[in-house]
């Protein structure tokens, strides 16, 4: 079982700033890969940002230099940090990640519920 609980959406000018978080709970073991991924309409998610379990990330061309994802200590929370943003980032922005259970082995993936990206000049 895992709940999965992202905040930090909404509106921002662009060229501004939105956190977006993702905070992981339930009986995990632990969590293996986070990512961000988004969705306009008529288009499928596309992979945002990622990290792994060894801190190591990745990001889509795009973003690259004005995202940054990372997570807390205790690599339970994912955060995105969106800087200089623009209206091309508009979308719904869901987290996504692999997380292994106390009482079964293996990894499972699962979906957050998304949270709006709004973006205006």
């Amino acid at each position: 079982q895992v709940q999965l609980v992202e905040s930090g959406g909404g509106l921002a000018q662009a060229g501004g700033s939105l956190r977006l978080s993702c905070a992981a709970s339930g009986s995990i073991f632990s969590i293996n890969t986070m990512e961000w991924r988004r969705q306009t309409p008529g288009k499928q998610r596309e992979l945002v940002a990622g990290i792994d379990s060894s801190g190591t990330t990745t990001y889509i061309d795009s973003v690259k230099g004005r995202f940054t994802i990372s997570r807390d200590s205790a690599k339970t929370t994912m955060y995105l940090q969106m800087n200089s943003l623009k209206e091309e980032d508009a979308a719904v922005y869901y987290c996504y990640m692999s997380v292994q259970y106390k009482s079964v082995g293996g990894y499972y993936w699962h979906w957050g519920q998304g949270t709006q990206v709004t973006v205006s000049s």
